[in-house]
């Protein structure tokens, strides 16, 4: 696995790298929030989050996120009031990028509910960038089916009104909704976000860079995430969970991808990574894995899905 800035020398390097037990002795005093229970609800399909991974890991990073998000409401505090201006609430946000599979959906859940338990940052709302992706029938339209997932499939427009409303401090700001099951947007469902200290925005391709001129949804954020993986593990991680949605939630009537459930096994492998050979694989390779190096954070994972040392940029 090589340094998110592998341009640099190791000496150059903007970020210092810590290994997993130096990092979980950062919180040593803070006890566990989460019960068992509530780590198994919070946890994904394939993820092997556990009371310890929580501890060691997520813990100190909620603790840290805690640490900026109070941090800067300090900064713009101090900020209106050399301006002469009236204060303004404005909530810290946060991306998290990844591939496909890699684990970050149960991060930013993970994460969404370690953060509300700290006294000072209670309030703190999660949006996916699925609900930014453009309906099927826009997809189609575009012939952007087979390319679902990659930059041009999402509608970055709304996406970056979306967080900008929110940033600004706009009472009540909505997004769209979209299923996982049916595979496309809900019309008429919408994701609705009061006002929150933190808001977290999770998605493949949320660290992008702008284009020339223009602001990105990136240009936004107070800190970035990337979870990291090697790629051969993704993949694996991919089409484990291929089969055990085969098995579950494939098996709904409604599900857009019911008809694999006819698959035998060996069909279903060899569909999972043809899926990822000509989708998940070239998204993460052209589009998502580029922006590792724009993260505030990189956590690297091995290849049983759990972080072994966590890369965080120099102030």
């Amino acid at each position: 696995m090589t340094d998110p800035s592998s341009s640099h020398s190791h000496g150059e390097t903007p970020f210092l790298e810590i290994d997993r037990s130096d990092w979980a002795a950062l919180a040593p005093s803070v006890p566990q929030p989460l019960t068992e229970t509530e780590i198994v609800r919070l946890r994904g399909l394939g993820d092997t989050l556990d009371p310890h991974e929580v501890a060691d890991v997520y813990v100190p990073l909620s603790r840290l996120l805690n640490l900026y998000a109070v941090g800067a409401r300090a900064t713009a505090q101090a900020t209106t009031g050399f301006l002469r201006q009236p204060a303004q609430k404005t909530p810290f946000v946060i991306g998290i990028a990844g591939s496909v599979a890699v684990g970050k959906s149960t991060i930013a859940r993970l994460l969404r509910t370690l953060l509300s338990r700290w006294e000072d940052t209670p309030r703190v709302e999660l949006v996916t960038t699925d609900g930014f992706l453009f309906p099927n029938v826009e997809l189609e339209r575009r012939g952007l089916m087979q390319r679902k997932g990659f930059p041009e499939s999402y509608d970055r427009r709304a996406l970056l009104r979306f967080v900008s409303r929110v940033k600004s401090g706009a009472p009540e700001v909505r997004a769209p909704f979209y299923s996982h099951l049916s595979y496309d947007i809900v019309p008429q469902a919408e994701i609705v976000v009061n006002q929150p200290d933190i808001l977290i925005v999770e998605g493949l391709n949320v660290l992008q860079p702008p284009t020339t001129g223009r602001l990105a949804v990136s240009d936004l954020f107070d800190f970035g995430i990337y979870v990291d993986a090697r790629t051969a593990d993704i993949e694996k991680w991919y089409v484990d969970r291929f089969l055990r949605l085969q098995r579950g939630a494939f098996t709904d009537p409604k599900s857009y991808f019911h008809r694999y459930t006819a698959l035998s096994e060996t069909e279903a492998v060899e569909r999972a990574h043809s899926i990822w050979r000509d989708i998940n694989g070239p998204n993460l390779e052209q589009n998502v894995l580029p922006t590792r190096a724009r993260a505030s954070l990189v956590l690297r994972k091995d290849a049983d899905h759990t972080v072994s040392s966590v890369l965080l940029r120099k102030l």
